[in-house]
């Protein structure tokens, strides 16, 4: 392997003709005796490739990276045929790169803005069946619950898991349900006044952590065991019931 004396790019001792500058090196030397090899050092940098690696680094921008990929194939191209005059190769190089790299993002971006908007609702409908699920399990807590000990809970804890089962901790929900978060939704259990110091009502909420984001319905049940639902603010007693 050997130097092309033109272009100095590394090419086979056999080479008549360089690859890269596509010089014939197979000519007689000058009559001084030597090779009129271009002094390497003051090679003009391609304007071509300059302005290909700008653009590729800007290659967030559509225009920026189809420009990139011109003007760096331009710049290869006028590279070749100087005989050594033009450099920056690895600058034409870098610019394609760069802009084939931001072609190949777009098709990315364009999934990713179809899918999301469909991960987020599906998110958010599954979300909703768990709470409307929860709020079920809740029902039918409170209905063991008052049974077991002749009057509702005062608050989800005495639903939740305890060391031992008692009024203070019946064990009849997950310690997640007790605990009032669960899958994006905030659970409030309001129990009703006391009446000889039993709890005979209550009311429990079920609204989203985010709203838009964790889920868009509001939930609302009471010791009728109907679940009623509200798209905008927190449900109530007088909203409809869950079709």
């Amino acid at each position: 392997m050997r130097p092309c004396p033109y272009c100095a790019e590394t090419i086979e001792d056999q080479a008549q003709v360089c690859p890269f500058c596509n010089t014939n090196l197979a000519a007689p030397a000058s009559a001084s005796g030597f090779q009129s090899t271009p002094p390497l050092g003051n090679r003009e940098t391609s304007g071509k490739a300059i302005a290909s690696l700008i653009c590729g680094i800007l290659f967030f921008f559509l225009p920026s990276a189809i420009v990139a990929i011109i003007m760096g194939h331009l710049s290869l191209s006028d590279i070749r045929r100087s005989a050594g005059r033009l450099g920056g190769r690895g600058m034409a190089i870098a610019g394609l790169v760069l802009g084939y790299t931001g072609l190949a993002i777009i098709p990315v971006l364009i999934i990713a803005a179809i899918a999301i908007p469909n991960l987020l609702r599906a998110r958010m409908a599954a979300n909703e069946a768990s709470a409307v699920g929860s709020l079920r399990t809740i029902n039918t807590a409170c209905v063991t619950y008052g049974t077991e000990y002749k009057s509702f809970p005062t608050s989800l804890a005495n639903l939740g898991p305890g060391a031992q089962s008692n009024a203070n901790a019946a064990g009849l929900i997950s310690d997640v349900l007790a605990s009032r978060q669960k899958s994006g939704y905030l659970f409030t259990y309001e129990p009703g006044p006391p009446q000889d110091g039993v709890i005979i009502s209550y009311e429990v909420h079920a609204d989203p952590v985010t709203p838009g984001t964790t889920g868009v319905r509001h939930f609302f049940t009471d010791q009728s065991g109907v679940i009623r639902v509200r798209m905008e603010g927190q449900a109530t007693v007088e909203s409809p019931p869950l079709s």
